[in-house]
């Protein structure tokens, strides 16, 4: 049996909620006070807790749609719904079992709880109605969870004291259900015997006892006479396990190990409780901030080897997590992401994801892009430099992506749809979250016809066989057959770029994602267009210049690239060429055409850090209209 749905009215920050999970393995993903742990919490009201935790519902519970007391709800609801019971857990709930259609059982359970003042009144039912019955304590027993909250002291639980983590543990294991005959209970008699004799006549601890007891006899009336002995252990099995402790040591070393190692033992001896052969109960284990002390990569192989134990042991977890690292490691349809009041499970039931879009995005999806699953808004981008530079414009315009929570995800490709399909549902609740696609039109500028009426008959006079000849005309004809094979006029070009612009954007636009396309060719050349084209321009010639030493350069040298930069630039408009051709010259003549091109990558550092370096209140970047596409893009994202 397996925790299929959670249903939460009016508790804590959830009005309304319903979480569907999956067998195996649940990563609850989003940002601080999402409320995954209220989630957790709600679970472990209805179910309890193996170690017996004080778990009972408080004023803050019930929901308030603000901080006026007044609005506080005097109720609230929890259900779980547990499915596919096997015939051995449904014999300890028959009286509170219900069937579905099909004939598929199911149980249900639901705590209701009001106030009235500040007295909160509950109760626990089950069954297949709205009425139900009260649970007796045996049923209630075999429905308790494991649980491991999140700023866990594996150290202090694992160490020997009168109720500890470990004792509890122990305790509820099989190997110990024989409490009055156990192995362990003669092994210690022994042990105090052994004690014992070492405090009596002969022995070096005699004179001591004596003294001890002297004293007593001094203390003592006459009708209560007094005598202490040295012991391990009380006689009982459970004050024997109560002096056990647990370490973790390195093999290969044989040293302690510190405080993420403890808390990996930690997990392990919690996970005991769900191995339990022949068990009849619940086989759930509720785990906050998985991540807890560990580093990334003993993260990733707790959750690769939790996924698995799930799976092998027919064991269904529930984890929270606040790490992109996890998030990205999991199998696409374990993840639950909990936003603005809602829950999203990410399995091909609920999302507009293909089959193969799983399979690319669960072997591409790294942590670095996982971060969207925590955002309050998401810019999808296909390069470096859009990912460099979108920041530093968005801060120039006052509109700083941090401080708005927006995550720019670099896709590497033009893969978009793959991941913003991530966002679109089948059904409600929708995501609200923004998703903003930046991408290029890719129709080059009808400036590119003169630049690609390449010469043939003049490759060929330096071709030194037939091969080779065809091979240059092979390339001239690519990269002209747009334009020269089908000799395009000014007015086809255009009518193609804004054809392609609204293919993208039928293409991209669903529910709160959204596309915005560079209205001229690429990123690179638009921003040549653009009011900021000579700043462009100052940070290609810098480029240019060092190339050979890996762009590095000192601060004169700099002012000097500029310098030069804005006279080349200036000598430009000075024969009267048009913005366009400037452009033209800038992006594709000397950023890309050359036999060693520039890096974009490389162009965008340098040029972000020239606008880091400008007062930009005169270049008008906001009113531009090639870059309102950049500038749209950042206000739609920030606009929650």
């Amino acid at each position: 049996m397996y925790l299929r749905k959670l249903k939460i009215n009016n508790f804590r920050k959830f009005q309304n909620l319903k979480v569907e999970f999956t067998k195996g393995l649940n990563l609850l993903v989003g940002e601080n006070d999402a409320g995954k742990t209220a989630i957790v919490d709600a679970i472990k009201y209805v179910l309890n807790t193996q170690s017996l935790d004080y778990i009972r519902p408080s004023y803050e519970d019930f929901f308030n749609s603000s901080d006026d007391e007044s609005h506080r709800t005097e109720n609230f609801y929890i259900e779980c719904i547990f499915e596919d019971l096997k015939s051995h857990e449904a014999s300890s709930f028959l009286e509170w079992l219900g069937f579905y259609d099909d004939g598929k059982n199911f149980l249900k359970i639901w705590l209701s709880a009001k106030r009235k003042d500040r007295k909160i009144f509950y109760e626990i039912r089950a069954g297949a109605d709205d009425e139900g019955s009260q649970l007796s304590g045996e049923a209630r027993d075999y429905l308790r969870v494991t649980y491991l909250k999140a700023l866990r002291d594996a150290e202090s639980e694992l160490s020997p004291k009168k109720g500890s983590r470990l004792s509890q543990i122990l305790d509820s294991h099989e190997v110990f259900e024989d409490k009055e005959n156990h192995e362990l209970k003669e092994i210690m008699r022994i042990t105090n015997e052994s004690i014992e004799t070492y405090f009596s006549v002969g022995n070096g601890g005699e004179e001591l006892m004596e003294s001890l007891n002297t004293y007593l006899k001094e203390f003592s009336l006459i009708t209560n006479k007094l005598e202490s002995k040295f012991l391990m252990s009380g006689s009982s099995l459970k004050s024997i396990l109560e002096k056990l402790g647990l370490k973790i040591f390195n093999t290969s070393e044989n040293n302690s190990q510190g405080l993420g190692s403890q808390n990996l033992l930690y997990i392990a001896a919690e996970l005991l409780l769900l191995k339990k052969t022949g068990y009849a109960g619940l086989k759930l284990g509720l785990i906050e901030e998985i991540e807890a002390h560990l580093h990334p990569q003993t993260q990733i192989k707790l959750i690769e080897a939790i996924q698995n134990i799930g799976e092998i042991n027919d064991i269904q977890f529930i984890m929270t997590t606040h790490s992109p690292n996890l998030a990205s490691k999991i199998k696409l349809k374990n993840l639950i992401v909990i936003k603005n009041g809602n829950a999203y499970p990410m399995g091909s039931e609920y999302t507009k994801l293909e089959k193969g879009d799983y399979y690319f995005l669960e072997r591409f999806l790294d942590s670095t892009k996982a971060n969207l699953f925590f955002a309050n808004g998401v810019i999808l981008v296909e390069g470096d430099a859009e990912n460099i530079l979108l920041p530093i414009i968005a801060k120039k315009i006052g509109k700083n992506l941090s401080d708005y929570g927006v995550s720019i995800v670099n896709v590497g490709s033009v893969a978009f749809l793959r991941y913003s399909k991530i966002f679109l549902r089948k059904a409600e609740p929708h995501f609200i979250v923004p998703v903003a696609v930046i991408t290029d039109v890719d129709v080059k500028p009808f400036q590119s016809k003169e630049l690609f009426s390449l010469n043939i008959e003049k490759i060929s006079n330096f071709s030194k066989s037939n091969e080779l000849l065809i091979l240059a005309q092979k390339i001239v004809k690519k990269k002209t057959k747009y334009y020269i094979e089908r000799n395009l006029k000014f007015e086809e070009v255009e009518k193609k770029r804004t054809n392609t612009i609204t293919k993208k954007i039928i293409k991209y636009d669903e529910e709160k994602v959204k596309s915005f396309i560079a209205p001229y060719w690429t990123l690179e050349y638009t921003i040549a267009l653009s009011c900021l084209s000579k700043l462009f321009y100052q940070a290609i010639y810098i480029c240019k210049k060092t190339y050979s030493r890996d762009y590095v350069y000192t601060e004169s040298q700099k002012n000097t690239y500029i310098e030069e930069a804005n006279i080349k630039y200036d000598s430009w408009e000075s024969i009267g060429k048009t913005r366009e051709d400037i452009a033209f010259i800038i992006y594709n003549n000397t950023m890309i055409k050359e036999s060693n091109p520039l890096s974009k990558a490389v162009v965008a550092q340098v040029f972000g850090q020239i606008l880091n370096e400008t007062d930009l209140s005169t270049y008008n970047i906001e009113t531009d209209d090639k870059l309102k596409y950049l500038v749209d893009a950042i206000n739609y994202v920030t606009s929650n």
